[in-house]
């Protein structure tokens, strides 16, 4: 028995069954999404710091091991300016002093990390006559006067907190404080919308205009302004409906057809988000635009139902016109190719759970749901809504789209001319030309950030526009690496070699090129050095001598985060212009090379040999970002590699033709590379937020190839010749397609107009991805066929 028999007989089966139980699969579904809209509504925008990290990795293993002794990366920083240009007067501190006791009090701030100039931790020490003195920059009996003032500032000078906590010409301060996973007075995860809300509430109550303004940034804060971008993405969503429906109603001709589809892909989206909370997760901000995903492949699928539902009737015997009749032909017309488009698209969107990054895994699993659902809602429940209709004017309707269904135009035509040559030649030889152009352009793609500030926001948002203010104002910036340096205990007063070994690294570091300043013990401790022995410049140095070490060290508190308490890490801090992933790279392969070049020794046991130090990154903001930039380049080729097995797999198992799968999968792999290339010319990186994109574009392109290939291999196994049976493809099929590709690339196509930038961009991306997933199969797919299928040219 032939495999299409075999097909059609299972589906013949499928069909007798589900519509036998029409009304109670009616009823059941209903009930089900009543229930799950419930559970939808419950639903909470999930944020969270740590599943953004790729905790396996080696450098997280080191943030995660002195988070505790050196704080995270999970900072807050609130910049208070004074407009006038000068801090020192009694209302600016007034100021300065009520924003430090308010971060103090945020839920979920580590309150121990808090620090400003009038934090106790914050303290100066200077060379006096009779040795050293030292206190807290801001003094215990501080009252507002000139005198005062003056003291803090030449305080605030010998502390070496300019360009840090103070603006380099002191015409503002900074409050720091590290935020925890989860609030230590109730033990919940925090809510990052409540902090950024807190954040906003300092700033509206202290910022006052011609006086002082408040610059507010930090991880929470990024999310509070996604969060409430975010909420633009339901405009955003209504907008796109709208336009489906629109178009939908003039591809249709009715307002059942028009609205079914829509409403089966917004019943699986609202199973979707119930089952997301039944499962205890949340929806990330970053992950907002999945829903809509599932949406478009819903519309995608319902397009090509109500497509095969029509061309079924109008062919119906005039005045025996049966919607369930049309309905159970489209039904089994459409079941395999249907099945295995939305199994490639499950299986394809499952593969990126692989990759060892909490928020991917919550995206994978939240698309890999939605599109499951949609074998439901698109492959039962509509055939079921469709075989309802009832039409007043079926003769009219049918004889009107009959007409327009038998006329293939000279569009069609001409398109239909990739199935023979010269055009099919012709499209191959310009489909070599993008795959080159887009390889060679797929190379340049900067993993990571590939501009300044945060690239998920607009450039002139509040947030890029307080963070560029910040850099300016404070020389060390906001960007920050910590190579921790590791080595035997007490060795910053018993090993000179150790701390000479740390100080060179440092000066490596201090000379990689986009690094600002680097900050470690052994600095300090030259400068106390040279302190006990009159300030003289000759001292300043690291001594052999271990009495005058312990000397030198005796007064860096491992509050200070230059060490921990018995000397077995002390962190090198080295501060960037910005966290481009091009400056990261040149850090990380600084610090590789001298560690390639000074490898620790290690004794028998594996622990380090005494004074030698090993060099492990990374704690910081940059920290991060190198881990999870490696993890990304790293997992981006095999990701894909996961998503094109699960595709071919799939349709070598359906079509049992393996010229007939490259024929489907060709086009998709170019328009890849294609998205690549649009990224390099936006200046998209790749990162965590848009590693997954390509997938998705994938995932979804590859429905319009299958439906195709699928009906043209029917045709062609009946004996058509195969331009005779793409012209009849492209009549039954290929009309759907373009107007799904098209109709969808215009409701994502609206996202540009977002306030968010990721938005845009991943508008822009998947509106490309649409447009040109549909063009490869319309026009590169015969053409593959004539090539690699060459019996059925002239059958």
């Amino acid at each position: 028995m032939s495999e299409t028999k075999k097909i059609s007989r299972f589906a013949k089966l499928c069909e007798s069954i589900l519509f036998a139980h029409k009304k109670i699969t009616l009823f059941l579904i209903a009930v089900i999404t009543v229930v799950m809209a419930y559970f939808a509504s419950q639903l909470k925008v999930d944020a969270g710091f740590m599943k953004q990290l790729p905790l396996e990795h080696e450098y997280m293993k080191t943030f995660i091991d002195y988070q505790s002794d050196f704080g995270g990366a999970n900072r807050l920083l609130v910049a208070v300016m004074d407009e006038s240009g000068d801090m020192f007067n009694a209302e600016y501190f007034k100021t300065l002093e009520a924003v430090y006791d308010e971060v103090f009090f945020i839920p979920g701030v580590d309150r121990a990390s808090v620090k400003s100039i009038f934090s106790p931790s914050v303290r100066f020490v200077e060379v006096v006559e009779d040795g050293f003195a030292g206190g807290n920059v801001v003094p215990s009996d501080y009252a507002p006067s000139p005198e005062m003032f003056e003291v803090i500032r030449a305080n605030i000078v010998k502390s070496g907190v300019v360009g840090r906590l103070v603006a380099e010409d002191f015409n503002g301060a900074m409050v720091w404080a590290d935020l925890l996973e989860n609030d230590p007075a109730t033990g919940e995860k925090i809510n990052y919308q409540k902090v950024a809300a807190e954040l906003e509430k300092i700033r509206q109550k202290h910022e006052t205009e011609g006086k002082h303004i408040l610059k507010v940034i930090g991880f929470a804060k990024i999310v509070g302004d996604i969060s409430d971008g975010a909420k633009s993405v339901l405009y955003f969503f209504a907008l796109a409906i709208f336009i489906t429906a629109v178009l939908l109603f003039w591809y249709s001709g009715h307002w059942r057809l028009t609205l079914y589809p829509i409403v089966c892909s917004v019943i699986a989206v609202i199973w979707q988000l119930g089952i997301l909370k039944l499962l205890g997760m949340g929806i990330d901000p970053m992950n907002i635009l999945t829903p809509f995903l599932i949406f478009a492949i819903g519309v995608s699928h319902g397009v090509q139902m109500i497509s095969a539902w029509r061309d079924s009737l109008i062919h119906q015997v005039d005045g025996q016109w049966d919607s369930e009749k049309a309905s159970r032909a489209a039904f089994c017309a459409l079941l395999a190719p249907g099945i295995i488009a939305l199994l490639s698209d499950t299986i394809g969107f499952a593969t990126i759970y692989f990759i060892d990054i909490r928020i991917i895994q919550e995206l994978a699993i939240t698309a890999t749901i939605g599109v499951a659902l949609i074998i439901i809602t698109n492959l039962v429940l509509l055939p079921l809504l469709l075989s309802g209709i009832r039409m007043k004017n079926f003769a009219s309707y049918s004889t009107k789209n009959k007409v327009k269904a038998d006329h293939v135009g000279s569009f069609w035509q001409a398109i239909s001319k990739c199935a023979r040559n010269p055009a099919a030649s012709l499209s191959i030889l310009v489909a070599a030309g993008l795959f080159a152009f887009g390889y060679l352009k797929s190379q340049e793609v900067q993993i990571g950030d590939s501009q300044a500030g945060v690239p998920e926001l607009r450039e002139d948002s509040r947030y890029n526009v307080d963070a560029m203010r910040i850099s300016e104002e404070f020389s060390l910036g906001v960007d920050m690496m910590n190579i921790i340096a590791a080595t035997t205990e007490d060795a910053c007063t018993e090993s000179y070699k150790a701390m000479d070994n740390i100080d060179r690294f440092a000066w490596r570091m201090a000379n990689v090129e986009g690094v600002q300043k680097v900050i470690s013990i052994t600095d300090v401790a030259k400068v106390i050095t040279a302190g006990w022995n009159e300030g003289s410049p000759k001292w300043r140095q690291l001594s052999r001598n271990n009495y005058v070490m312990r000397q030198s060290i005796s007064g860096i508190e491992s509050d200070t985060g230059l060490r921990t308490e018995d000397c077995t890490a002390m962190p090198v801090m080295v501060f960037a212009e910005d966290h481009k992933a091009t400056t990261i790279n040149r850090i990380v392969d600084a610090v590789n090379a001298y560690k390639k070049e000074f490898p620790p020794a290690y004794n028998d046991d594996g622990t380090l040999q005494s004074g030698e130090v090993e060099f492990r990154m990374a704690t910081g903001n940059m920290g991060v970002m190198a881990a999870t930039n490696d993890v990304v380049k790293k997992a981006q080729i095999p990701m894909l590699i996961m998503v094109y097995a699960a595709v071919i797999l799939l349709c070598l198992i359906t079509f049992r033709s393996i010229t007939g799968t490259l024929s489907i999968v060709i086009p998709l792999a170019i328009v890849s590379l294609l998205a690549y290339a649009l990224m390099v010319y936006l200046g998209i990186g790749l990162k965590v937020n848009t590693l997954p994109v390509v997938a998705l574009g994938v995932g979804i392109g590859v429905d319009y190839g299958i439906y195709i290939f699928s009906r043209l291999q029917q045709l062609l196994r009946q004996g058509m010749s195969l331009v005779d049976a793409y012209r009849e493809t492209l009549r039954l099929t290929g009309k759907a397609v373009l107007f799904t590709a098209v109709t969808l690339a215009v409701g994502v196509g609206s996202w540009i107009f977002s306030e968010l930038k990721f938005q845009a961009d991943m508008g822009i991306l998947l509106a490309f991805m649409f447009i040109l997933n549909m063009i490869g199969a319309l026009l590169l797919l015969p053409a593959l066929v004539y090539w690699l299928m060459p019996k059925y040219r002239s059958q």
